[in-house]
């Protein structure tokens, strides 16, 4: 299991929250997902054999949200 964090461009609302977590909870390949809106961070455990760090910005950023940076 891996486990990211993500910086994401500063998020506005708790609806903002809600879409990603909700995009999170329906991904396959996705342990646990947990969206921090105080710091517009999101941590992440996946299984890298089902779906990529990469393959997970990719849907944060087609929501609407830039990801700044990843730990």
């Amino acid at each position: 299991m891996t486990k990211k964090t993500y910086q994401l461009e500063t998020l506005t609302c708790p609806s903002c929250t809600a879409k990603i977590q909700g995009m999170l909870k329906k991904t396959k390949g996705i342990e646990e997902g947990e969206v921090l809106f105080n710091t517009s961070r999101v941590k992440v455990s996946f299984d890298e054999s089902v779906i990529t760090s990469e393959e997970i910005k990719d849907k944060i950023d087609r929501l609407g949200f830039e990801v700044l940076g990843e730990k």
